[in-house]
């Protein structure tokens, strides 16, 4: 099987040759550190013969000023020593402000940034994952998290209109990214905390579960798979995510108390599960050794049968260890051949 035709076979809940091995997000600098041979991320991708490659929209910094900067939506972000940078202040606290308010163009030429490069390269041989939101976060970023929370509430007709407003923005930048030959949309909004989710689910129910049931559907019109991330415990969601007919779902985070065993009992003829490899404790301080027992449990639980992709429980973030992405890469490739209960049993 090439790496699609196995990323493919597994969202489709088939078993393929080996259970595929997907991240989203890769530190430049722990790439380099697991394999100097390495140019760049794709190069990294191609070496460790990963199943896909990950990229997602391009919106660019219209200022600058020392450790902050401003981006095309208006959003004021701190830079930090990860990829993704922290938003401290939006523009939208009110119904003047929205009014004054212009979204970035989804049509702009650079949008999809590396995307491009990447369907060039890769298309037919790894999965090409495009990493974008529905609503929620682009929402909270614009609003606060705070704020939009409360809002629900206190103003829900502004929460109506910046939660529409954003998802026409996305649908657009995500029909564009799927005709350019992205074969999978990981939709990021993140709805938990490690204690359970932002909101009622009635609250979800009324204002974010519409909206990403519109962008699951457009994802589907156009023929790309859809994978539904989100950090935290979302046990009190899951059943309203799944019911969007969402691909996959990622991370199913572990300190989250998220049990991927659980998870695959109740939903695993339903939706392929991505995850769950600790990335905060393991990855980053634990042992080679830990992470292959880790990797084995996560196997054992989750892989049998299809539907389980191997990633971390979030990214490759800079503090995660070089050997111990390595050895989750290489403990997958050893413990993740079909048929895997012959495996489980014979490696116990």
């Amino acid at each position: 099987m090439t790496s699609y035709e196995r990323v493919k076979a597994t969202l489709e809940l088939k078993e393929p040759d080996r259970v595929p091995i997907l991240e989203f997000f890769i530190d430049p600098r722990v790439a380099r550190a697991a394999c100097p041979d390495a140019a760049d991320i794709p190069d990294f991708v191609e070496k460790m013969d990963m199943d896909g490659i990950g990229c997602g929209a391009f919106f660019k910094k219209v200022s600058e000023q020392g450790e902050t900067y401003v981006d095309e939506w208006g959003v004021t972000y701190k830079s930090g020593m990860e990829m993704v940078s922290h938003p401290i202040k939006g523009p939208i606290s009110s119904f003047e402000d929205l009014r004054a308010y212009s979204p970035p163009d989804p049509e702009d030429s650079g949008r999809l940034g590396k995307l491009p490069e990447m369907v060039c390269r890769f298309k037919g041989r790894r999965a090409i994952v495009f990493h974008h939101r529905a609503a929620f976060m682009w929402s909270a970023y614009l609003m606060g998290l705070d704020n939009l929370l409360m809002s629900f509430l206190s103003d829900p007709k502004l929460a109506n209109a910046i939660l529409d407003m954003v998802v026409e923005v996305n649908e657009v930048v995500i029909r564009r990214a799927i005709r350019a030959g992205a074969d999978i949309v990981v939709l990021g909004d993140d709805y938990a905390t490690n204690i359970g989710p932002l909101m009622s689910p009635e609250l979800f129910c009324k204002f974010l579960l519409p909206r990403l049931r519109r962008v699951v559907n457009a994802i589907k019109e156009e023929g790309a798979y859809c994978i539904k991330h989100s950090d935290g415990n979302i046990y009190a969601l899951l059943d309203m995510i799944i019911d969007t007919g969402i691909d996959g779902l990622n991370p199913i985070e572990p300190v989250a108390g998220m049990d991927i065993g659980v998870v695959k009992a109740k939903y695993g003829k339903r939706v392929c599960l991505i995850g769950n490899i600790d990335c905060g404790y393991l990855l980053s301080h634990g042992s080679v050794e830990d992470v292959e027992r880790a990797v084995k449990e996560c196997i054992a639980k989750a892989s049998i049968g299809g539907g389980h992709i191997i990633s971390s429980s979030n990214s490759i973030h800079s503090s995660v260890k070089p050997e111990n992405f390595i050895a989750m890469i290489h403990a997958t490739e050893k413990y993740g051949k079909y048929p895997i209960s012959l495996l489980i049993n014979e490696k116990k």
